[in-house]
């Protein structure tokens, strides 16, 4: 398996990880309009739901950290970044790499593991009238450290990739853009053919 398809494969994987999370959002408001009808409209509280609202919305927070990294989202201050040539960028991202993110990454999923561990022994409830177990919840957090290590890795290699060769490699959103570009102009007949090959490889060239 080539490097560009590994590191593909690693974005899918997060990518579609992101994307299912995501629809915990409809989720996450259906629960908020539904407590806010009761509370106000019924005078109705309900005692789990704010604990519910809170395992959802980390569970979002956690599941799609791979995959803001695997379309390069996290934000970062790059004044300095931004201006160097792709070679560098590539060798002060592994550095960082690996004095912080991976030890960081391994120390955040042994301890949820570990933490896991004990909510599940002792079968872990919320305080309030009506107790839902909490473990699920916890078992997230390795989970998302794992997915977040898996694309961590890839990330190395894309650096490793892009030393090697002085160019990152395209995205998994930089290749459907590409692809996209590349329709649009085959359709044209206004454009020359020099024309339609320097605005393909300027999408190309692009760091995701």
């Amino acid at each position: 398996m080539s490097a560009q398809r590994l590191l593909h494969t690693a974005d899918h994987i997060s990518t579609w990880i992101g994307k299912a999370a995501a629809w915990l959002i409809i989720a996450l408001m259906l629960l908020v309009c539904a407590e806010v009808f009761k509370r106000y409209a019924l005078n109705a509280p309900t005692a789990w739901i704010f604990d519910v609202n809170n395992m959802l919305y980390g569970t979002l927070f956690m599941l799609g950290g791979a995959y803001t990294l695997a379309h390069d989202g996290h934000v970062r201050g790059d004044f300095f970044y931004g201006n160097m040539k792709p070679r560098t960028q590539a060798s002060i991202d592994l550095v960082l790499y690996l004095l912080f993110f991976i030890p960081g990454i391994l120390a955040l999923s042994w301890a949820g593991w570990t933490y896991f561990q004990d909510s599940l022994a002792m079968r872990e409830q919320t305080f309030n009238a009506t107790p839902i177990p909490l473990y699920p919840f916890k078992f997230i957090i390795p989970v998302a450290g794992a997915v977040v290590l898996m694309q961590g890795l890839a990330e190395m290699l894309r650096c490793l990739v892009c030393i090697k060769t002085g160019q990152w490699t395209p995205r998994l959103q930089d290749v459907h853009e590409t692809d996209v570009v590349a329709q649009q102009l085959a359709g044209s007949d206004q454009i020359d053919d020099e024309a339609k090959r320097l605005a393909i490889e300027q999408s190309r060239g692009m760091k995701g």
